[in-house]
């Protein structure tokens, strides 16, 4: 068939073309980095940028595995002309019906309109409601069932709400890859490196996965055990998510084993993260002070934060991390610090649990957010509150000075074996 590419997709695909990659004999990496975005999903600080990868298989039947976000559109139609050739496309499967990976469905159903859209039951009620489409060719899937390409037989495996409802893997049996949607995903643009093995991924990225899955899968981990069941014994060569590097070889159990600690909310480490906020710097210094006495107790891991001047994504990243929270705020309005109130609610919507914290409030006259985040963090699962909450009036006396030290004590007696 003749390829009936949209005149303005075809004028930038002569512009912006060829960062395509094969990554098997005859399957391809069609996706991009954007560098130009702010914010993720509207919400979420990216300084650093964000990947979109889409994938083709060339067998007796072409398939395409997702399409991408409008800001790399121009990179993917690019890429995928040179893979397609001029090759008709038989399939098209979504894994993820999210905007940020199905901005060009619309276009690829124009362009190839004998193409079969295939799904489950949810992804085409999200199409209709996101594009107002009923595709003219679709093969409605069932969790377990196969689609055979040629030498590839596809195997789709639903991992409803990992993390929307519709999600699911897609499973390549001959070349033992799974295409993973958005799980083992991370933020960061991958700047030439397409695989996780071509960076030192602990000092480069690490910290981008665990910010990733904390404030877009972290609520659901239940929902990801569930999926590492349907997982278990199946043969991995590759996992290729929809964001960050492709996992492969002998690094696959390196995110796995992330991803069965963080889906338990197992911490990582033996450590505390202090978030704090503070009006005048009074509840700022009493933070640092605390700081500085866990140091001198042996805590190696300490993060501080501001939270007036941090996204909280980044402190519900490190409570994901650490052993230990410390959260201190002054009193406001009677109530929280707004910033405090909206780290709790994170940590709230999040379902963050198994950890230790400690609470430090401030008020001039009527302290009460030492209260209401006792009363916050409690209510979360299998929560153990280390010392007494720790209150001072506008600025800490010399007198509770031992106070915090008792509070410093016990909250490095908890990390210890």
């Amino acid at each position: 068939m003749d390829n009936k590419f949209d005149e303005g997709y075809a004028g930038i695909m002569a512009i912006t073309k060829g960062t395509e990659t094969r990554i098997t004999d005859d399957i391809y990496w069609i996706g991009g980095d954007d560098r130009t975005a702010d914010l993720f999903e509207g919400s979420i600080p990216v300084p650093e940028g964000v990947s979109y990868n889409s994938y083709i298989i060339l067998d007796e039947k072409t398939c395409l595995l997702d399409t991408c976000d409008a800001s790399i559109a121009s990179r993917f139609w690019g890429n995928f002309r040179n893979v397609m050739a001029g090759k008709s496309l038989d399939y098209l499967v979504i894994n993820h019906m999210e905007p940020d990976h199905g901005a060009a469905i619309i276009q690829v159903l124009e362009t190839y309109p004998d193409v079969t859209v295939v799904g489950n039951s949810k992804t085409f009620d999200l199409m209709k409601n996101f594009y107002g489409i009923e595709p003219a060719h679709k093969l409605e899937v069932k969790d377990g069932d196969e689609l055979v390409l040629g030498k590839h037989t596809l195997k789709f495996i639903f991992a409803v709400m990992v993390h929307w409802p519709e999600v699911m893997f897609t499973y390549d049996s001959k070349d033992k890859i799974l295409f993973s949607a958005d799980a083992f995903g991370t933020f960061k643009t991958l700047s030439g490196a397409l695989y996780a093995d071509e960076v030192d991924f602990d000092r480069d990225y690490l910290e981008s996965a665990r910010r990733y899955y904390s404030n877009i899968v972290g609520k659901y981990g239940s929902k990801v055990q569930s999926v590492f069941n349907k997982l278990e014994g199946l043969p991995l060569e590759m996992i290729c998510p929809l964001h960050g590097p492709i996992w492969r070889g002998d690094d696959i159990g390196y995110i796995m084993e992330k991803y069965v600690r963080w889906s338990l909310y197992e911490p990582e480490d033996k450590g505390v993260v202090i978030a704090y906020a503070s009006m005048y710097g009074n509840t700022a210094c009493v933070a640092e002070k605390l700081a500085i006495m866990l140091k001198g107790k042996g805590v190696e891991r300490i993060s501080m934060y501001d939270i007036t001047r941090t996204h909280p994504s980044y402190i519900l990243a490190d409570a994901f991390r650490f052993t230990n929270i410390v959260l201190a705020s002054p009193t406001y309005n009677n109530h929280l610090h707004p910033a405090m109130s909206a780290v709790l609610e994170e940590m709230e919507i999040m379902t963050l649990q198994n950890r230790c914290y400690s609470v430090i409030g401030n008020g001039s006259w009527a302290p009460q957010a030492h209260k209401v985040i006792d009363e916050r963090l409690s209510s979360l699962k299998n929560m153990t509150k280390i010392g007494e909450s720790l209150v001072i009036k506008s600025s800490m006396k010399d007198d509770q000075v031992a106070e915090l030290e008792a509070l410093a004590d016990e909250i490095a007696t908890s990390m210890q074996p």
